[in-house]
């Protein structure tokens, strides 16, 4: 009993958050759901549930990796590599499921890109450069399956065809990969996201591992799809006359959801018009408010709209963010157990379908979302405190986090504000990023003077201070800004 209860203090702490008592709840599930995780393995293999869902999908696999490994887990998430490698069929499709009958064939075409972004991040994670070398073969193979499936849309047919053909053109084929196509497939942008990060990671691996030629080829894929990919976005939004980034080509449907891995983890944000994308995001939380203030009929709905809070943060909407958190964490069940089913129903005695509870496909969505609240990697640099409530920061105690893994290393620090300005204690393990470490505490004031102790010196850039050490000790006075924080 005391080894077991030992080891599972130590595999729940590589990561610590000590927040104010307010946040008990928050942090509670944030360690549960990573003792859920791995209970809910069926040895190496990642299961959402082990009632309903008894079955390894790479898309679950892929981000609920992420999740282990955003807080400290590299190695389940190698041996779930070392497990579902072999099911790629021989033309080098990656199966959407696997289970003790073997590979699935049913197509879903989010599933390539995904387990590139896996071999991807896990190597980002633990610089496992004979684990990358031994499955480059595999990314290559996954590399030719995507490429025969968007020849597949790049006909004179699609070129010159009717207006929805053409919103298809480059794109992969239909699939029914989004559980909501499942009557029917369609042209899901959920796939071509998937699509556009497996081919930005396989260039990245080719780079890493000196395959210039490799290299060239996929960069090359890559830059077509993406430049298809935004045409497709134009032509739909024209098709369909909608101001925001639908969820498939045929329907021009609203799924914010699903759009939220444009941002995360597929980094796509740059192929989607600005202006639809915001109106997106403006929507669902307009939505969203109507739900929670009780303006709306609603029967039921699906936790994974918890990603939707590391979207908030990363749009410089952390009040949105704490919203949604709020909100959610009242439908965990039983609240005391700090798990999600993967269906709430308003009704909570309803005796309807709830998935698996706890679901941990849900429960990484809140562990990578909850991780953007205090470091998330952005275009080169690492970002600090984008979603920390500011009322945390005003408490003697403020915010303390303990080794978060980064793909530059473990980040460590401590913040509080009084009425000197912020304080911040800070510590990183390995490696100074391109960007550096930006400070980006949420609260409608601008950096003005820095003082403490940091080699070299920090920088001010549009009022965020920008760490190039790994170690600092400094307080910073601030100005209010001239105009309203866009969360407002």
């Amino acid at each position: 009993m005391e080894r077991v209860s030992t080891w599972w203090k130590t595999e729940l702490n590589h990561v610590e958050l000590e927040l104010p008592r307010s946040a008990d709840e928050f942090v509670n599930t944030f360690r549960a759901t990573q003792a859920y995780i791995l209970i809910n393995m069926d040895g190496p293999a990642i299961q959402p549930g082990s009632r309903t869902y008894r079955r390894s999908w790479i898309r679950d696999g892929a981000l609920t990796s992420t999740g282990l490994l955003y807080t400290g887990h590299p190695e389940p998430v190698r041996e779930f590599i070392e497990w579902f490698s072999p099911a790629q069929f021989e033309d080098g499709k990656i199966p959407c499921v696997v289970d003790r009958r073997g590979p699935d064939p049913v197509p879903e075409h989010d599933s390539h890109g995904e387990y590139i972004y896996l071999l991807w991040r896990y190597y980002q994670f633990t610089h496992d450069r004979e684990l990358l070398e031994r499955y480059l073969p595999r990314v290559e193979k996954a590399v030719d399956y995507i490429e025969s499936l968007c020849a597949q849309r790049m006909t004179d047919e699609y070129r010159d065809g009717t207006p929805l053909q053409q919103a298809c053109y480059g794109l992969v084929p239909e699939s029914i990969s989004h559980e909501g196509y499942s009557a029917k497939p369609m042209h899901s942008y959920w796939d071509d996201f998937w699509v556009l990060r497996g081919l930005n990671d396989a260039t990245a691996i080719a780079n890493e591992l000196d395959r210039g030629d490799l290299e060239e080829r996929f960069s090359r894929l890559r830059d077509t799809f993406r430049a298809n990919l935004a045409t497709s976005f134009e032509r739909t939004l024209e098709l369909h006359d909608i101001n925001f980034i639908p969820g498939c080509v045929e329907l021009g449907d609203f799924d914010a959801t699903s759009t939220t891995i444009a941002l995360y983890p597929c980094e796509a944000q740059g192929v989607l018009p600005p202006a639809a994308l915001q109106q997106t995001f403006d929507r669902y939380f307009d939505f969203f408010k109507q739900r929670r203030d009780g303006h709306l009929e609603w029967e039921a709905y699906t936790p994974y709209e918890v990603r939707v809070i590391g979207t908030f943060v990363r749009l410089g909407q952390p009040h949105r963010a704490h919203a949604l958190i709020e909100y959610f964490m009242k439908d965990r069940r039983p609240p005391a157990w700090c798990q999600w089913a993967e269906v709430v129903w308003r009704e909570r005695w309803t005796p309807k379908f709830i998935g698996d509870l706890p679901h941990t496909w849900v429960g990484s969505d809140f562990l990578s979302a909850a991780r953007s609240m205090f470091v998330y990697e952005d275009d080169g640099a690492v970002l600090i405190g984008a979603g920390v409530e500011s009322e945390w920061l005003n408490l003697a105690a403020g915010v303390t986090v303990r080794r978060f893994p980064t793909t530059y290393g473990t980040v460590s620090y401590r913040a509080w504000r009084d009425s000197q300005g912020l304080h911040f204690d800070f510590e990183a393990a390995d490696e100074v990023p391109r960007g550096g470490f930006v400070l980006a505490f949420p609260g409608t004031m601008v950096a003005v003077d820095v003082t403490g102790d940091c080699d070299p010196a920090p920088e001010v850039v549009d009022g965020r201070v920008v760490l190039r050490s790994l170690r600092a000790v400094l307080t910073i006075r601030s100005t209010p800004m001239l105009r309203e924080p866009r969360w407002n």
